[in-house]
């Protein structure tokens, strides 16, 4: 237990000092990008300038190219505790609008992988021809795709969170393909041999050895495939026109300039990214823990 303590304690310092040199190496990256702005805007109007005046002015622009983070930090703060839940200002509204995409694409692209990964596993035929596809699928590039699905589905009158949740679904099915089917060929070969000793059916081998075996690769490719999700109901959000979502957010950000609300839009992200991936951390320990494996 002391161990395990003693092991916690140094990760928290490792992702502290990590975190440390971030926004050390933040607030460089911002003096030297912003200071330069500075400098050619005074030199062009012919005014004078000294480098505590740059100093100063580069952690202070309103639409600076790189925002500082406690510029950021304030427009978090401000998005989500001045406003209110449901106005679109807050960035509470635009982050559950691109939650409810990524959930659905979520389930929807888990549900396909395993039923394809359970295909190609059982049937020798979809192995061979199903899988290549399977893999040629994910080298087309998503903002490729996200226009020609929110077209079609649209001439479908098919609109809302269903065409933003399929282009989810399509970035995060792949992962749960590749780790189900690792995963359902990794039984032990000796447990294998002793089902079949027993003629067990391939109804009794799938669900007694194959799936329980498979569930440690499942919750590796879950934890990837939300945050492919994730990132797939950002980009479905772009060419939709939505008028929410963090997409959306990061849309209007970029067509006015306000840096400050991109990076802000940025942070949120990657903070619902880290919290969808916790929780499915948390389900696996769960499993696992009740199946005995530590």
């Amino acid at each position: 237990m002391t161990t395990l303590k003693q092991l916690t304690h140094k990760q928290w310092f490792a992702v502290l000092v990590l975190v440390v040199g971030i926004i050390i190496i933040w607030y460089i990256a911002a003096l030297l990008m912003n200071g330069n702005q500075m400098i050619n805007m005074l030199e062009r109007t012919g005014q004078s300038w000294t480098y505590t005046q740059i100093f100063e002015g580069a952690y202070g622009i309103q639409r600076p190219p790189l925002p500082v983070p406690h510029q950021v930090a304030y427009e978090l703060y401000d998005s989500i505790f001045n406003n209110a839940i449901t106005s679109k200002r807050s960035l509470l509204y635009h982050t559950q609008i691109t939650l409810n995409s990524t959930l659905l694409g979520f389930i929807l692209g888990s549900l396909l992988g395993i039923i394809i990964a359970i295909g190609i596993v059982h049937n020798r035929t979809l192995d061979t021809s199903l899988m290549p596809w399977v893999i040629a699928s994910q080298t087309v590039p998503i903002l490729a795709i996200a226009p020609i699905v929110v077209v079609v589905l649209g001439s479908m009158n098919l609109t809302g969170i269903l065409p933003k949740a399929i282009i989810s679904m399509y970035l995060s099915f792949f992962p749960v393909v590749i780790g189900m089917v690792k995963g359902l060929r990794s039984a032990d070969k000796l447990h294998t041999e002793l089902m079949i000793t027993y003629n067990a059916s391939t109804q009794q081998m799938f669900w007694k050895l194959r799936w329980f075996s498979a569930q440690p690769y499942l919750f590796a490719s879950l934890k990837i495939g939300i945050a492919a999700a994730l990132v797939g109901a950002i980009v479905a959000e772009l060419p939709t026109g939505a008028q929410g979502g963090l997409g959306a957010r990061l849309l209007s950000g970029s067509y006015y300039g306000q840096t400050v609300q991109i990076w802000s839009a940025l942070v949120m992200s990657a903070l619902l990214g880290w919290v969808l991936i916790t929780l499915v951390g948390l389900a696996e320990r769960f499993i696992l823990l009740r199946r005995g494996i530590s």
